[in-house]
């Protein structure tokens, strides 16, 4: 994966041009396992919310994909359908669909990144409500493997790459 802002600099020009309030934890962190919640209020509505988060491209930063170009994202919205990147130079598939609630939950089977080099299970299940005349959305991801794949080690990473996708997600500002 290309990762070309990681540093907090990078988070904290994102917060500045945030139209919504977030919180992230990583809820559990052991060598095994990891528990990641993120959630966002947003003043995009909730049906146009679900059609942004449907389609990736609009907003998953390209930094964490594999080409450098979040435009290669696609998502075959329907159980076992994928998240894909698909470039010149390779294909992979981010994650597989195992439920849509059309307009309020997707739940994938998303090991993204090196988490499929450590071959653990990922699901990760975004949740969008109606809030006010906005929406409020969840991202819970619960990640399990062995002991070896240090978990409790990549959690903070991968929790920086989840709070940075739901405040893409929920604001108009890349």
């Amino acid at each position: 994966m290309v990762h070309r802002q990681t540093g907090l600099g990078a988070l904290t020009a994102a917060s500045l041009f945030m139209s919504c309030a977030a919180t992230a934890d990583v809820v559990e962190a052991s060598p095994e396992r990891y528990v990641l919640r993120q959630e966002a209020s947003s003043d995009i509505a909730p049906d146009a919310l679900w059609a942004r988060l449907v389609n990736p491209a609009s907003w998953w930063h390209p930094d964490h994909t594999y080409s450098g170009d979040a435009a290669n994202l696609s998502l075959d919205l329907q159980a076992g359908g994928q998240w894909r990147e698909d470039w010149a130079a390779g294909s992979v598939v981010h994650g597989r669909v195992l439920l849509v609630q059309n307009g309020s939950v997707l739940r994938l089977d998303a090991p993204f990144g090196p988490l499929q080099d450590i071959a653990v299970t990922v699901v990760w299940t975004i949740t969008i409500t109606p809030d006010g005349d906005g929406s409020r959305v969840v991202f819970d991801e619960i990640a399990n493997g062995t002991a070896g794949a240090k978990l409790d080690a990549l959690a903070p990473a991968v929790d920086f790459v989840k709070t940075e996708a739901i405040r893409r997600l929920t604001t108009l500002t890349p």
